[in-house]
Order: C-alpha cells, then sequence, then structure tokens
C-alpha cells in the first residue's frame, strides 16, 4: 500500500497537510490530456518553447525564497541551501532553452545515391519519477531538455513533497505551457504501473533507490518503454596527501554534511593515506562534535537538521547500529532523536571491507572513513562498490591525483574539487547506479526519435 501524499514536517514530525492520492479516472484524464496536448506542443518552434522555458527559469528565480520555504518544511533541508537549490534549477531550464535548437539541428549524412539527414523529433509523453531529496532540482533537470525536445511530461513526486511539486507546476503554467504538457500526479504504485504500460507513454525517468530503479526498469523493458535511472552511490573519496591535514578534513566534511548527507554524490567512502589519517579522523570527530541541532526556516552557522523523514533517521541508525555490530567503531554521533527526524552527525571507522555495511549507501550525515597505505590499495577500495556514480581525488601533485583519478571506475570523476556543479557535465553512473546520463547536451538526445530522413537523387 503507498504512502499517502503529505506535509510532515521532518522537524517536529508532526502531519501538516494532506493530499488525496488521485482516482484511476483521474490518471486516465492525465493521460489523455497530455497526450492530446503533445500533438500540438511537438509541432512548436525551439524559439517558442525557449520563450516558456526561460520565463520558467526567471519565476523560479523570483520566488526561491517562497520555493524554498515550502521544501524546507516538506523535508528538511535549511533554506539557503534550497534557494541555491533553486537558483541552480532556473540555470538549468535556461541552459537548455539557449542550447536546444542549437544542438539539434538535422545532421547531415553522407550517402551514395541521395541526400540524407538524421532529426531529433520529439518522442511523446514521459512519466518523470522524481525522489525528495532535491524537490526542485530533480525536476529540473527532467524536464528542461524534454519540454525543449518537445515532449510532455507527468511527475510522480515523492509522497513527501505534494506542495513542492505542484509548485513546479504552477510556474510552467504562469511561463505559458499549454495545459496538459507539465502534469504534477499524486499517483500509487499501482497507478505508476498503469502509466508505463500505458502505450501513451514513451519513456520513463527514475531517480530513486536500487530497488525502485528494478522495478521501473522492468516494467519499462516489460512495455519496451526507454528508461533512464540515477539509483544512488557510494562515492569514493580519495585523499592523498595534503599540505593541511585540518583544512582537507573540514572541505571533505562540508561535501558530506551537504543536505544532511542525502545526496547521490556525497562523498560516503572518505579513503585517506595512513600517513595522515589519524589527524584526518581526529580532526572530522572534532568537526562533528561542534554541530548542535538546528530550525531548516532559521539557520546558523555549525547546526545539522532533520534527514527527511522520521523513517530516513530510523533506516540510518539502524544502519548505523548494524556496522558497529560488524566490527566498525563509531567515534561521535549516531544518536536518534526521541520523535522527530534528527540524526547527530557520526564519525565512522573500521567498517569491515566486504561486509554488508561496507556496501551500504548510508543517506545522512555518517563519514565513513578507511585507512590506505598506496595508490593501488586506495583504487582497488574505491573500485570495491556495487554502484559507480561520482568521486574525487585529491592531492597536492596534480598528475597523482589524476592518475588515481584515471582509474576509478565511476560516471562521473573529479580532481581537486568534491564536486563541480554545472548543467553542462554530463551527470550519470555505471554498475548498479543506473544508465543514461541528464544534464549536458547528452540528456537532450536521451529521449527523441532520432531519425534517419533520406532523399533518393
Amino acid at each position: 500500500m503507498s504512502i499517502p501524499y503529505r506535509v510532515q514536517n521532518p522537524a517536529t514530525n508532526e502531519v501538516v497537510e494532506s493530499f488525496d492520492t488521485a482516482t484511476d479516472q483521474e490518471i486516465q484524464d492525465v493521460l489523455s490530456k497530455a497526450h492530446e496536448a503533445f500533438q500540438t506542443w511537438r509541432n512548436t518552434s525551439f524559439a517558442e518553447r525557449a520563450k516558456i522555458v526561460n520565463k520558467a527559469a526567471d519565476l523560479l528565480r523570483e520566488r526561491k525564497t517562497e520555493l524554498a520555504k515550502i521544501a524546507a518544511e516538506e523535508m528538511g533541508k535549511q533554506i539557503p541551501e534550497l534557494e541555491g537549490e533553486v537558483e541552480f534549477s532556473a540555470n538549468i531550464l535556461a541552459f537548455y532553452a539557449d542550447r536546444a535548437e542549437e544542438y539539434s539541428a538535422d545532421m547531415p549524412i553522407e550517402v551514395p545515391g541521395g541526400k540524407a539527414v538524421m532529426r531529433r523529433l520529439p518522442l511523446g509523453v514521459l512519466l518523470g519519477i522524481m525522489p525528495w531529496n532535491y524537490p526542485y532540482y530533480q525536476v529540473a533537470r527532467f524536464a528542461g531538455p524534454n519540454l525543449m525536445n518537445g515532449n510532455g511530461i507527468i511527475l510522480k513526486h515523492a509522497e513527501i513533497c505534494p506542495k513542492s511539486s505542484a509548485a513546479f507546476e504552477k510556474i510552467f503554467l504562469e511561463a505559458g505551457l499549454p495545459e496538459g504538457i507539465f502534469n504534477n500526479v499524486y499517483a500509487n504504485h499501482d497507478q505508476i504501473s498503469t502509466i508505463i504500460a500505458d502505450k501513451r507513454i514513451q519513456g520513463v525517468s527514475l531517480t530513486g533507490s536500487e530497488r525502485a530503479g528494478a522495478a521501473v526498469a522492468s516494467q519499462a523493458g516489460k512495455a519496451l518503454k526507454k528508461c533512464v535511472l540515477e539509483l544512488g552511490g557510494t562515492d569514493p573519496y580519495i585523499v592523498l596527501d595534503t599540505n593541511d591535514v585540518k583544512d582537507a578534513a573540514k572541505v571533505a566534511w562540508g561535501k558530506r554534511i551537504d543536505n544532511t548527507g542525502q545526496a547521490c554524490t556525497s562523498n560516503k567512502r572518505i579513503i585517506v593515506m595512513d600517513d595522515i589519517y589519524d589527524e584526518f579522523v581526529d580532526e572530522m570527530v572534532r568537526i562533528a562534535k561542534s554541530y548542535k541541532p538546528g530550525d531548516p526556516l532559521n539557520p546558523n552557522e555549525g547546526e545539522f537538521y532533520p534527514l527527511s523523514s522520521r523513517d530516513a533517521a530510523e533506516k540510518l541508525n539502524d544502519q548505523v547500529q548494524r556496522a558497529v555490530q560488524e566490527g566498525a567503531t563509531l567515534h561521535t554521533g549516531g544518536e536518534l532523536h526521541e520523535s522527530a527526524a534528527y540524526y547527530s552527525p557520526a564519525v565512522l571507522t573500521d567498517v569491515p571491507v566486504g561486509s554488508e555495511s561496507y556496501y551500504d549507501e548510508f543517506f545522512g550525515p555518517v563519514a565513513e572513513i578507511y585507512s590506505v597505505s598506496s595508490e593501488e590499495e586506495a583504487i582497488e577500495l574505491a573500485n570495491n562498490s556495487n554502484y559507480g556514480l561520482g568521486g574525487a581525488v585529491f592531492s597536492e601533485d596534480k598528475e597523482r591525483a589524476k592518475k588515481v583519478a584515471d582509474k576509478i571506475e565511476s560516471g562521473m570523476i573529479h580532481v581537486n574539487l568534491p564536486q563541480a556543479m554545472t548543467p553542462v557535465l554530463p551527470f550519470g553512473g555505471v554498475k548498479n547506479s543506473g544508465f543514461g546520463r541528464e544534464l549536458s547536451v547528452l540528456a537532450l538526445d536521451e529521449f527523441v526519435n532520432k531519425q534517419s530522413f533520406y532523399v533518393n537523387d
């Protein structure tokens, strides 16, 4: 049975507002409306689409504080981080509004006996299944390229994000998007299966858990629909050497605590050379201990915030306790609030390599630190993962860091930077992190008909 759509403030665990799940008839009405609207939208020019998508970007920027407050109450992220997320979402929409026409131009192909081009044509109505951890950014990176491609969208957001998803739909309508092209639905799991199987749906994009991805991919495959999946990671973060261990720990901590550790590309396995390991761990413990619980709506420096839900906090607590039972050392933190979704920042070491906990994704403020004695050991540890999303390698010697980074099995890798955040770079992974690419111009290729158009001379 699906969890009902609601705003449940994770700072208090109070259900603030509830929303009715769509009826089966309402789902059919949305499918019909979206399919009908697509027949017109597919024939609009890139200039017409760009005007609307750019207007939506402007509205996001104008309303970033209002939108941030909505999502903060839904999933607990602090206001400044959410305002930054809304700004980035606007930049993503503008990127596609400005780039799609040039990238999607007909591509000439040299052929004997005639003339040919490859065209990128709209595919149809797409289903997007989006998670709660970046309630605006996730939608923007799905909607931006696909609206500019001339496709229609049905959005099924997380059950705890009903107001932010509705706000995004409203912004597109106010920007001039025709009714039926962007549809926010409060669908249950059975209705999602119905939507995927419906012949009016041409593709599915999901960001979420490995389990959800496997289920959606299975259903999409059965219905012969393409899907794009982003399913999380246990990203390696390798510190080979540094002239300032305390600063290196501070940078690593800043990445790990971002969004209270609830990012697919968080540095979930911090791998440190043994000659600086002890000092690095000591500094991480000191920083973690300095944090106090805070209010996401009134944030201050040195505070941590609730996870997205009480269930998420309880799951993380169970994972940490199991890791300790398997032999890990909990240096600090790991304290679960008695009723709300707060979980104090934790530092874990000595997680046994190869254990169940080692392969887990700790989706929260848990710094998992490993000691290695060589570059080869660091690479082996980094690649010993079921996932392959992102990662980073740090060294005072850039060439040394590049050499190690070249050996990491992931969809994204960074040298001397925790993560580059720009619409220009492709986003996606390998292994159980999923397949397909979002962001960059590559996202414009995921859901289009790359049609060969040949004219005989």
